[in-house]
């Protein structure tokens, strides 16, 4: 693994230069996020969907295990996750030969922001039983190319590249989203790490609502994979739930460009925006 505090990058709007990367790392468990990590809610917050690679590849490279497939990446948003410098520490919770369960964990100034926990499975021979009744999304060079800045703000939503499956209506929509953009500049990320940057986004794909009309940020994100995935697009075939109580679920089939791979879900707190004036 290479590693690097410079990358190669563009001029931002302000004039300073930011690399083509999510994040920048400072030493063995520090990291700087760039302005691609930006949230959406909130302009000094880092979007979870950066993070949650940043993660995923903090596991992998503190502790490689090639015989193992990750199935289950459950992240736990434990409070506000801020832009700037993090810190990421991993440990291995349990370890085994067949089954193993590691945890990384972001935080900043002592206090921890996210934690993640990560299923891995020996793997096995079972093509001659693979198989599922999902169809597959419509390739992403049949798909329509669009953006999620007219509705989303933040340096993280404008990294990304997106395409339309299927026109958004409130709670229900399809669309292919690929982060553009190095995990972690100078260093090589596996293609599960650059594919779990980009799928937190499920949740402001099929909006039932707009954010200017109502927050709904997710407190988890939930992922499930039967297999690694192939290329860093994921295809999201996403519904939004609301409830009656305060509380709701954005649940979406994902994909990639071999076909269906998994599952991801992410609990919602529905909030009204304060009243302004």
């Amino acid at each position: 693994m290479t590693t690097s505090a410079q990358a190669v990058g563009h001029l931002g709007t302000d004039g300073e230069e930011y690399p083509d990367a999510y994040f920048v790392r400072l030493d063995g468990t520090r990291f700087r996020s760039t302005l691609h990590s930006q949230g959406a809610w909130n302009e000094a917050e880092q979007h979870m969907g950066a993070a949650s690679g940043l993660l995923a590849h903090a596991v992998e490279a503190d502790h490689p295990r090639q015989d193992l497939l990750p199935v289950r990446f459950s992240y736990d948003i434990l409070g506000f996750i801020p832009g700037g410098e993090v810190e990421v520490t991993t440990r291995v919770v349990r370890p085994g030969r067949t089954i193993e369960l590691v945890e990384a964990t972001m935080s900043h100034g002592g206090r921890s922001c996210i934690r993640l926990s990560v299923w891995r499975l020996l793997r096995g021979e079972t093509a001659g039983s693979a198989g599922t009744h999902r169809e597959a999304l419509p390739p992403v060079t049949d798909a329509l190319p669009t953006t999620m800045t007219g509705r989303w703000p933040g340096g993280y939503i404008a990294s990304l590249e997106g395409r339309t499956v299927r026109e958004h209506r409130p709670g229900r929509a399809a669309m292919w989203l690929r982060a553009p953009h190095a995990v972690v500049g100078g260093e090589e990320s596996s293609t599960t790490a650059r594919f779990l940057a980009a799928v937190d986004a499920a949740n402001g794909i099929a909006v039932r609502v707009g954010p200017d009309e109502m927050a709904f940020p997710n407190v988890d994100l939930s992922v499930h994979l039967v297999r690694e995935p192939v290329s860093p697009w994921v295809g999201l075939d996403t519904h939004v739930t609301f409830g009656a109580t305060g509380v709701g679920l954005t649940e979406s089939a994902l994909h990639d460009e071999a076909g269906y791979l998994g599952q991801v879900a992410q609990s919602l707190t529905i909030r009204p925006l304060p009243v302004s004036g």
